[in-house]
Parts: structure tokens; C-alpha cells; sequence
């Protein structure tokens, strides 16, 4: 507020208010894990409209999402490199024991409480679909 920076602080009330509609609908506090979720959730939802907008030449609507998501990741966990992503996905299948594509839900499942936030969990979809397919 003090700072003036407009843009970052409509963001972060955005924010606190999806945190309090969330606590509000459910009637509980929110762990780290649902704050998380939030996050992911409203990064997702910046980014569909930012392809929303370049499609429809609103270069100026697509910037300003841009930055929300910029302010919006400052609040996220530190990213996995690949080599932890890959670490944890041979990890995760050798655990589950899978072996083929049906067994995908299972690891994907495994996955998602590991690397909640740390993670872009459709990159890891994929490279999950490719280590069981191969």
C-alpha cells in the first residue's frame, strides 16, 4: 500500500479475498496445501485468459494478467529442477509398482501431494505419460 504499486496490491487482495471465500464457504481454516491449491488455481485461470486475450488482440488486458501471475508466483514454493521432477516421478512409479499407462492415476495422484506448488503438474503429466508409455 505504501509502496503505491496498485497492480500488486489488487492482485494480493484478490488473493486474500479467494482465501476467505474458501474459508468462508467450507467453515475451516486453511492449511498450507489449500493456499497452495489457491495459488495454482488462480495462476491456471490467468493464464486461459491470457490466451483469451491475445486471441482476441487485447494485448493490454493480456499484460496485465501477466503481472498477476508474475505477483501470484511470488507466493509459491521455490520450483523442482527437472532432475528432481524425474527423481520423483522414478521414485513415485517404483513405489506404486507401475507399469503401463492404466496405472497413470495412481502415480499422478502420488504426485500431485509431493510436488503441490513446486511443480507445473501438466509438465509432469506428461512426462509421467511418456515414462510409462516407453
Amino acid at each position: 500500500m505504501r509502496a503505491r504499486d496498485s497492480a500488486r496490491l489488487s492482485t494480493v487482495r484478490l488473493l486474500l479475498a479467494a482465501m476467505k471465500q474458501k474459508e468462508v464457504d467450507e467453515r475451516v481454516e486453511l492449511a498450507d496445501a489449500d493456499v497452495l491449491a489457491i495459488l495454482e488455481k488462480m495462476i491456471k485461470q490467468r493464464r486461459e485468459s491470457i490466451a483469451q486475450f491475445e486471441k482476441a488482440s487485447r494485448q493490454d488486458l493480456a499484460d496485465k494478467e501477466k503481472a498477476e501471475i508474475v505477483v501470484l508466483s511470488g507466493y509459491l514454493p521455490q520450483r523442482l529442477s527437472d532432475a528432481e521432477i524425474q527423481k520423483a516421478i522414478d521414485s513415485v512409479i517404483s513405489e506404486t509398482g507401475a507399469s503401463g499407462a492404466k496405472d497413470m492415476g495412481k502415480v499422478m495422484a502420488a504426485l500431485k501431494s509431493r510436488l503441490a506448488g513446486r511443480a507445473d503438474m501438466a509438465a509432469v503429466s506428461g512426462l509421467v505419460k511418456t515414462r510409462l508409455s516407453g
